[in-house]
């Protein structure tokens, strides 16, 4: 390790800077919102096995709840334009300007060039959580997802149902691709439910028992006429490994929610980034 200078206290204690202030951005009308989901009945239902992806399409102004029912549990979730797969969720500009879990009010970004809200978390049954004294918490946008590559560089194994194999399959299907068009579209998550932080001696990224219980759910309203995937994890609720059949695994399901008619009044869905694409030429 290279010898620290005489001045390595002081460097650490500079203040740290807040990359992105937040107090511009556009606020969503929460009030509005719970309004409107209070009217809301429940139009479809989808679930996804365990160890599997489901598809599912919700309109914009229409809300979208996924909900644990059998068992602890985590879900792996894209969502993409339902008219165009090139804007689909930003997890990392997410993370950069909300922090890296989200909870009741927070957004999932799209990305460039659209960089609009795609969905606003509404409810969320697990906001009690907060941050534990592991440094962990729950619904985070600091993973990527399981997948069969990291599996097979770690382990030599070729196993099928991690993450971004389950989304591949269900994206394909859904739009009527082979899997190899599909792979590509298919994206960093939020990691529903699941419960990560950063260890704090080496900045590890852990996973932990995810608190999820029967009965909890994270609900969004649609920004964005979206489609969305979302895979019921082969590691359950990530106590012990991803990637496994040895973990106890769990459906998820995911509701679409119609408010009633004008129940969001003049309520418009976000147009693209205004930003001119001149990129300064």
């Amino acid at each position: 390790m290279t010898k620290s200078p005489p001045d390595a206290d002081v460097r650490r204690a500079i203040s740290p800077v807040i990359c992105y202030p937040v107090e511009t951005l556009p606020k969503p009308d929460l009030g509005l919102y719970a309004t409107a989901f209070r009217t809301a009945e429940v139009t479809q239902t989808h679930i996804a096995a365990p160890r599997e992806a489901c598809a599912f399409e919700v309109a914009r102004g229409q809300f979208f709840r996924i909900s644990c029912t059998e068992g602890a549990q985590v879900g792996d979730l894209n969502l993409w334009n339902a008219h165009d797969l090139t804007e689909r969720f930003y997890s990392g500009k997410t993370r950069a300007l909300h922090g890296t879990h989200v909870s009741t009010g927070d957004r999932l970004w799209s990305s460039f060039p659209a960089l609009r809200p795609m969905a606003t978390i509404v409810e969320d049954s697990l906001d009690w959580y907060g941050i534990d004294p592991h440094g962990g918490s729950v619904h985070d946008v600091i993973g990527t997802r399981c997948d069969p590559y990291t599996n097979h560089l770690l382990s030599g194994g070729q196993y099928h149902h991690c993450c971004h194999s389950n989304l591949t399959r269900a994206l394909a299907q859904a739009r009527g691709l082979s899997r190899t068009e599909a792979e590509p579209f298919v994206h960093d998550v939020l990691n529903v439910f699941m419960c990560t932080g950063f260890t704090r001696d080496t900045g590890a990224y852990f996973m932990k028992a995810s608190p999820v219980r029967p009965g909890d759910h994270l609900t969004f309203l649609a920004e964005i006429d979206v489609l969305g995937a979302i895979s019921a994890c082969p590691g359950g609720d990530c106590s012990t490994k991803h990637s496994s059949d040895l973990a106890p695994c769990h459906p998820l399901r995911i509701d679409i929610l119609t408010p009633a008619p004008g129940a969001l009044g003049d309520w418009q869905s976000p147009p693209c980034n205004g930003y001119d694409r001149s990129h300064g030429r």
